[in-house]
């Protein structure tokens, strides 16, 4: 038997992917490289380049390698460009999950965990949002993951088939090994900007509001370590071979960390005191967003290995670093 990656030459299916193995799981990744990279992928694992919508190729994956689970982290993440391009992020994020669940049932494939969003909750009126907050999401990413969790519930009714969504808040860091990291180039997330105004591949970076209702005024997000991430995975894939129900489920440390917090982590790993501009603030970004996460304590009985920012924003720089030096000598092209 395999697991099925989707996106595992990006950035968390490459981690996964790694961490499946090390398990002693097959593992088969079905990725485009539209912003993955082949390089990521471990030899061990079974590749197949193509779209994760494409029924056809993927009921054809599943069968091949004799597939009875599928982690689906495939799509588009950047919620500003999703403003800009709603009709391909509910292409890429909407449309191709429906395919992907349509080959997970026609081929019989039982179990399906999918990469959520704390997007799905909005402009919260709460700094800790629960997995009952309202869902109100505000861009067309958010929506797109959502809708894509209401699919998984009525096809979970409708057929033998269950899921663990859970909904990610800010991962960062990298492989404690230095195997795989964060590597898509002109990515917006925040270590990884503040990583590379560190090693002087931004002239400056700039903090989007300094005037917020927080403690520095600046916003204050909960960051998980891509590890503890993909571990997640691991247990919510444990609790659906073992009968577990569906569940969506939070996933994040319960605490949050300001930007400056983290900009002066970032400094004090590298050394260097880089640039910081403050900017206005941007539409829809919420002064804190930090996740409850009793819920998947309980429900996956998980606990995380590397709760600590001074970790996460030094697995991340040496990760940057290390594909600074991939980029100089060629070998990160692809």
């Amino acid at each position: 038997m395999s697991v099925l990656v989707t996106g595992g030459a990006g950035y968390i299916g490459s981690h996964m992917v790694l961490e499946l193995l090390e398990a002693g799981e097959k593992v088969v990744v079905v990725d485009n490289l539209s912003t993955g990279f082949r390089w990521a992928v471990p030899d061990e694992a079974a590749f197949v380049e193509g779209d994760a919508g494409d029924i056809e190729l993927v009921s054809k994956s599943i069968r091949d390698h004799n597939v009875n689970a599928i982690i689906h982290f495939a799509g588009s993440i950047v919620v500003p460009e999703s403003v800009v391009d709603p009709l391909g992020y509910y292409y890429n994020n909407t449309v191709n999950s429906r395919a992907l669940i349509e080959a997970a049932v026609k081929t019989g494939v039982k179990h399906f965990i999918f990469s959520s969003t704390a997007a799905v909750y909005g402009m919260p009126e709460t700094e800790k949002v629960s997995e009952d907050t309202p869902l109100k999401p505000i861009s067309p990413y958010g929506s797109s993951k959502l809708m894509t969790e209401i699919m998984l519930q009525d096809t979970a009714f409708a057929h033998d088939f269950n899921f663990v969504a859970l909904r990610y808040f800010n991962v960062a860091g990298g492989d404690p090994e230095g195997r795989t990291g964060q590597s898509t180039p002109n990515a917006t997330h925040l270590i990884k900007v503040a990583c590379q105004a560190a090693l002087g591949m931004r002239s400056h970076m700039e903090v989007f509001g300094s005037d917020f209702d927080t403690d520095d005024g600046t916003g204050v997000r909960d960051y998980i370590h891509v590890s503890d991430l993909v571990s997640a995975h691991s247990a919510a894939l444990q609790h659906l071979r073992n009968g577990g129900d569906n569940q969506i489920l939070n996933c994040g440390y319960g605490r949050g960390y300001s930007v400056l917090e983290v900009i002066d982590a970032v400094k004090k790993t590298s050394g260097v005191d880089f640039d910081v501009r403050m900017s206005e603030r941007r539409a829809g970004d919420p002064a804190a967003l930090i996740a409850s996460v009793d819920l998947i304590h309980e429900r996956l009985d998980w606990q995380p290995g590397f709760e600590d920012l001074a970790v996460i924003t030094r697995h991340a720089y040496n990760w940057e670093k290390h594909l600074l030096d991939m980029k100089k000598s060629g070998e990160a092209t692809g």
